[in-house]
Parts: structure tokens; sequence; C-alpha cells
């Protein structure tokens, strides 16, 4: 008898069992297996790690270096003045810094890499500014989502000061400040 088939009281005849599970030919890479490399891939692709066994690392470096740059512009647009600071050494300086840090966001991820320049002395006036608003305004300590500053706050930018009261952010250009509009 065939599936579909009629028995011989009229109803359908029973399918047959279905066949025992079939052994994985030897080279094959099963889910848990898959799953791993999967993960080496990603790794290496967004945190640095070495590119694993069987993947061409040429290619495996030009599409590292593309998602740094697509970082990188995602970046800029939350830090404008941070990346308007570093002109052409941006992609390169930003790549440098991400190269073996998985992203966080680019609000963090920004946030980090000011503070590394900041710490380096490396930070620009305008940048200064922007990265002394947001720490006026926002709660960062580098290792959970920046969250609204609740109490009063006050941060020293180039030639500013950053004053968060009531949820408001006051900016006031220090006396003997220059003009940086120009």
């Amino acid at each position: 008898m065939t599936a579909g088939s009629v028995q011989p009281g009229g109803g359908p005849a029973p399918l047959p069992p279905p066949a025992p599970a079939a052994s994985h030919p030897p080279g094959s890479v099963q889910h848990g297996d898959l799953a791993a490399r999967q993960a080496e891939l990603v790794a290496a692709l967004v945190a640095g790690a070495p590119v694993p066994a069987g993947f061409d690392e040429r290619l495996v470096g030009i599409a590292r270096g593309a998602l740094l740059r697509k970082r990188a512009g995602d970046v800029a647009r939350h830090w404008p003045l941070l990346a308007a600071g570093l002109g052409t050494d941006w992609t390169a300086t930003f790549a440098r810094f991400a190269a073996t840090r998985p992203t966080r966001g680019s609000l963090r991820d920004g946030w980090d890499l000011a503070r590394d320049l900041h710490a380096a002395a490396r930070l620009t006036g305008p940048a200064r500014d922007e990265l002394a608003a947001r720490e006026a305004t926002w709660h960062y300590r580098g290792t959970d989502a920046p969250r609204p500053r609740r109490l009063p706050a006050l941060r020293r930018g180039d030639g500013t000061v950053v004053i968060q009261f009531a949820g408001r952010v006051h900016t006031l250009t220090l006396p003997g400040a220059t003009d940086r509009s120009s």
C-alpha cells in the first residue's frame, strides 16, 4: 500500500514510519559547530579576533574595514564635533580605537573614544565642549547605558562651562575664551 491509498475499511492507509535519522557524513557541519564557527567569524569581523580556519584572511580583512568605516559614520552622527575635530584622521583614528572592541552602540563608542582622546590630551576644543555637555547631561560610567542625570552637574569644556540643573543645560563662555566660530 502507498501513502494516500485507501484501506479496505474506507479510511486512509497509515503512513510508513519515519526513516531513522541519518548520521552526518564526515566533514559535514552540525548545528552546534555551525553556531561556533559563526561566532568565531563575527568576533573576527567586529572584535579583532583571529580569522577562523577556512576563511580567506584578505576577504575577512576587507569586510572588517568596511564595518569599521560604517561604525565610524554612525558614531560621527552622534558625535559630530568629535569627528569634525579629527578631520581627515577621523576614520583612521576611530578604526584604530574600535578594531578590537565590539560595538556598544554609536553613542557609547563615541563617548569612550572621546574620553580616551581627552585622557591623552588629543581632544580638540569643540569636541571637549561636546564631551562636557554630554557628561553634564548624562551619567555614564563606561559599563552600562547612559542615563539622564538627576543631580546638578558642572563640566568644563574648552573655554566653556556646562551646567545642568533641574534638567536644563546651560553653556557659559568663560571670559577670555577665543571665538572659534570662524
